[in-house]
C-alpha cells in the first residue's frame, strides 16, 4: 500500500470513528463550555508566527516565492516551548499555513509546502510533540485566505473548499489533541471571503466531528458585536488591528493578541530592536485582560535560523517574573451556544412600516452590524418590520441585534402556505442581541412586531439561521 493511500485509509478510519463521537458528545453545550471554560484559564500563552514570511521581510510573503528560500539550519522548537515556559505561558499556537498558502507540515494537498524545502521537516510535529513534551498545550493557526492555491474573492470553488476541508483534517487527525483552531481570512475587510463563498458552517461541524473539544475561533469575529458569539468559540480581539476589549463589560470567553515584536513574522531588524515594554504587557493587558474572562496570546516570532533571539528571550523571562498565576474559574457568566450557520435572511428583500428617511428597512439585513433601520417617531399604530425570503425555508433561530440603548419587545409570526401563524418563542437577551430559538418552522415571510421602550425602534441586524441541532 502507497504511503498515500495509508494516509487516506487512516483518515477515513478517524473520521468515523471521531463521527462515532460527534453523535455522542458534540454540541453538547456541556461539552463546548467546558472547553470555553478550559481555555480562559489558560489565561496566556505563546503565538508563533513562523514559515515563508521569515525569509522575506514582509507578514505577507510571495504566494509563488522560491521553495529554496526555506531554510533553517537551526530550528529549534525545544527551544521555543522552554521560553514560553520561562513566561508561565501555558500552550503555544503555531500558523500552520499563512495568507501566501505555503503549509509547514507534511500536507499531501499540495506540493508546494515545507517537505519540499531545504529544511524538508515537519514544522507543525515537532512544534506539537515539543509543547507537549515541556507540559505545554497546543493550538494551531490556519489561513482561509491561501494566494498560491487562488482561494481569495470571486475565485473560490468546490475544489477549493475541497482542499480547506482536506488540509484541515490532516492537521487534526495526525497531530494529537489540538484544543483550538485559530482560523484567519475568513469574514475580513481585507480578504473579502465570506461566510458563505467558504462556508462556515461545514468548516465548524468538519472540526467537531474530528476534535469534538477543539475549539474553533474565528480571528476576525470582532466584526460582531461584542454581546455574543457570532461565528466562533471564542470573542477573538486582534489588538494590532484596533480590535479592544471591553475590561468592564465583557462576560464572554474572549482571546486578545499582539505581537511582542515590531510585527508578526520576524524581520532582521527584530535582534538590534527593543520588543514591546514587557511589564505594560503583563499589567496593562494580560492581567486585567484574565479577571475580564479573556486569554491573552502572544506572538513571538522565531528567526530564519528558527530560533528565538536573545532580546525576545530575555524579555519572556521577565514577563515569568511578572506574571505568576493563571485564572482560575470555575464557571463563565452565562450566554447562548455560538451562532455559527448560513445566515438565510441576508440581504433578502425586506419591508417594514414608515422609517426614518436616511435609515431604510434594507439596511437590518444586510450583514453591517453599523448600519441599521430606525422607526419613524411619528408612526401611529403597530411598528413592524418583515423578511421576504421568497420561497418556502426551514428555520429554528432568529437573532436581533439592537441599536445600543433602544430595547425593544416582539412578537414573531411567520407566513406558511398563505396563513400566517404566531411563532411561540422567548429571546434570551444579551446585551443589545436578542437570540430566539424554537423548534423548527417553515415559512415564506417573518414578520417582527415591534413595542419600542423609547420612541423608536433602532434594528441593527436581523438574523434567521437553519441550525443543525
Amino acid at each position: 500500500m502507497s504511503k498515500i493511500s495509508q494516509t487516506l485509509l487512516y483518515g477515513l478510519c478517524y473520521l468515523l470513528l471521531s463521527n462515532m463521537v460527534y453523535a455522542q458528545s458534540n454540541f453538547s453545550k456541556k461539552v463546548l463550555e467546558q472547553s470555553q471554560l478550559d481555555f480562559v484559564n489558560l489565561g496566556f500563552g505563546m503565538f508563533i508566527h513562523y514559515g515563508m514570511p521569515t525569509f522575506m521581510e514582509q507578514d505577507w510573503s510571495d504566494p509563488n516565492a522560491e521553495l529554496g528560500l526555506f531554510k533553517s539550519p537551526k530550528l529549534n522548537a525545544d527551544q521555543w516551548a522552554k521560553a514560553a515556559k520561562s513566561a508561565n505561558m501555558t500552550y503555544g499556537c503555531l500558523t500552520t499555513k499563512h495568507h501566501s498558502g505555503f503549509p509547514i507540515w507534511n500536507t499531501k494537498t499540495t506540493d508546494y509546502n515545507v517537505m519540499n524545502t531545504p529544511l524538508h521537516r515537519d514544522v507543525v510535529k515537532e512544534f506539537t510533540e515539543a509543547f507537549r513534551k515541556n507540559g505545554l498545550r497546543v493550538m494551531l493557526y490556519y489561513s482561509i485566505l491561501d494566494m498560491h492555491q487562488g482561494i481569495r474573492p470571486h475565485t473560490i470553488t468546490k475544489a477549493h473548499i475541497q482542499l480547506i476541508k482536506d488540509q484541515l483534517t490532516e492537521l487534526l487527525i495526525q497531530y494529537g489533541e489540538i484544543d483550538a483552531l485559530v482560523i484567519d481570512g475568513w469574514d475580513a475587510p481585507w480578504s473579502r471571503i465570506s461566510y458563505d463563498d467558504v462556508p462556515f458552517d461545514d468548516i465548524y461541524y468538519l472540526v467537531k466531528s474530528l476534535q469534538p473539544k477543539c475549539l474553533l475561533m474565528d480571528l476576525n469575529s470582532a466584526k460582531y458585536p461584542g454581546d455574543a458569539l457570532f461565528y466562533t468559540d471564542i470573542k477573538s480581539y486582534e489588538q494590532g488591528a484596533g480590535q479592544f476589549i471591553s475590561k468592564e463589560h465583557n462576560k464572554l470567553p474572549a482571546m486578545a493578541c499582539l505581537p511582542l515584536q515590531q510585527s508578526w513574522f520576524w524581520k532582521t531588524s527584530f535582534p538590534t530592536t527593543p520588543v514591546k515594554d514587557v511589564k505594560e504587557l503583563v499589567e496593562k493587558f494580560v492581567i486585567p485582560y484574565n479577571d475580564a474572562y479573556c486569554n491573552f496570546m502572544l506572538n513571538v516570532a522565531p528567526n530564519s535560523d528558527g530560533l528565538m533571539d536573545q532580546n525576545a528571550l530575555d524579555a519572556l523571562k521577565t514577563i515569568g517574573a511578572l506574571y505568576k498565576k493563571t485564572p482560575n474559574y470555575k464557571a463563565l457568566p452565562s450566554y447562548q451556544a455560538p451562532i455559527v450557520d448560513h445566515n438565510i435572511a441576508r440581504q433578502v428583500p425586506s419591508n417594514s412600516s414608515w422609517g426614518e428617511d436616511m435609515s431604510i428597512m434594507d439596511f437590518a439585513n444586510d450583514d453591517n452590524f453599523g448600519s441599521a433601520w430606525v422607526s419613524n417617531p411619528s408612526t401611529k399604530g403597530e411598528i413592524w418590520y418583515e423578511l421576504d425570503f421568497e420561497r418556502s425555508k426551514n428555520f429554528n433561530s432568529i437573532v436581533i441585534t439592537e441599536g445600543k440603548d433602544n430595547p425593544s419587545s416582539y412578537s414573531l409570526s411567520y407566513l406558511k402556505d398563505g396563513k400566517w401563524s404566531p411563532l411561540a418563542a422567548s429571546p434570551v437577551t444579551q446585551g443589545r442581541i436578542k437570540i430566539f430559538r424554537f423548534d423548527e418552522v417553515l415559512g415564506q415571510k417573518l414578520r417582527l412586531s415591534i413595542r419600542p421602550e423609547k420612541e423608536r425602534v433602532v434594528l441593527n441586524e436581523v438574523g434567521v439561521y437553519q441550525e443543525r441541532r
